[in-house]
């Protein structure tokens, strides 16, 4: 079987599947595992973000091209139609995130390719360990999916299973900076299994852009900066400047020295197999007295 991959996810669903040979085209960002860098690139991005360094910067780059409706991503249409691909994994869950999946349809309509596209949009953890079996059905997979996500769920329960017993800490998740957004889909519910409320979200609605009154008021116990698509490194950066507003310097979380900056590329932005560390890493920053300390490098306690 011959698959394109459209979103860094489910590239790591394909080779968490044993499936790495069979992908035969991923996005530019499509980074983990290593061997995925060595396939063909068939999405890139038409922001142009080199030299654009700032989250204020990036946010109105985005937010001029959804306001002319022009699309964020550029589909290789010449190198997939040589693929001739049998499946495609897209989305239509974020169009900032990946090309939406009807973007993709109309072009393998204007290439006249037949190819079967998978749009995988979870909204809560549980879909997004569903997203896994959903490919492993399309692949013919699925006693290794049954596998990948049966050990999954296990760990999942057991993260719930310890902070039941434990108090509900509010807690705020901020995926974006300049402007503020609080964190969504899944990631507020993964707050509420990892023994905390997520402040200013629900569980399953998309991130919400806030004010930092907003912040302020909620009163956050615990803060983690997950900016989405940032590294490490990047979101430390970044989350240096929060300390410079007044009205989050300010929160408990702050004053208290319980807010946390994580890989959120690796964690959390990404809705695939390692979704699962980022509860654990969410787990560990609303009780760190409760749950073991994630390996390094995953998160930072900032002060």
């Amino acid at each position: 079987m011959k698959i394109v991959s459209l979103l860094p996810s489910a590239t790591e669903i394909v080779f968490a599947l044993g499936l790495g040979d069979d992908l035969e085209g991923v996005t530019y960002e499509c980074d983990f595992p290593a061997e995925a860098r060595t396939k063909r690139v068939v999405s890139t991005t038409a922001l142009g973000v080199d030299g654009i360094s700032s989250a204020g910067e990036i946010d109105r780059l985005v937010a001029s091209f959804m306001e002319r409706e022009e699309p964020i991503y550029v589909l290789d249409k010449e190198v997939i139609q040589r693929i001739q691909p049998d499946l495609i994994l897209a989305q239509d869950l974020c169009r900032v995130c990946a090309v939406p999946s009807g973007q993709v349809e109309d072009a393998l309509a204007e290439l006249g390719c037949s190819s079967r596209v998978l749009s995988l949009d979870p909204n809560i953890i549980d879909d997004v360990i569903d997203c896994i079996g959903a490919v492993g059905k399309a692949t013919g997979a699925e006693q290794r999916a049954d596998q990948l996500t049966g050990g999954l769920r296990r760990r999942l329960e057991r993260v719930r299973s310890v902070s039941d017993g434990l108090r509900t800490v509010p807690t705020l998740c901020l995926e974006w900076s300049d402007p503020p957004f609080a964190a969504g889909h899944w990631i507020p519910g993964m707050v509420e299994i990892a023994g905390g409320v997520h402040l200013l979200n629900p569980p399953g609605r998309p991130s919400r852009r806030v004010s930092w009154s907003d912040v302020a008021e909620a009163a956050p116990e615990v803060a983690v900066f997950m900016p989405c698509g940032y590294g490490p490194e990047e979101a430390q950066a970044e989350a240096d400047d929060l300390f410079q507003v007044e009205a989050f310097a300010d929160t408990p979380a702050a004053r208290n020295g319980r807010v946390f900056a994580v890989d959120a590329s690796s964690f959390f932005s990404r809705p695939g197999p390692r979704i699962v560390d980022g509860l654990e890493i969410l787990a560990w920053a609303i009780h760190t007295e409760a749950f073991p300390a994630p390996p390094a490098g995953r998160v930072a306690r900032l002060r």
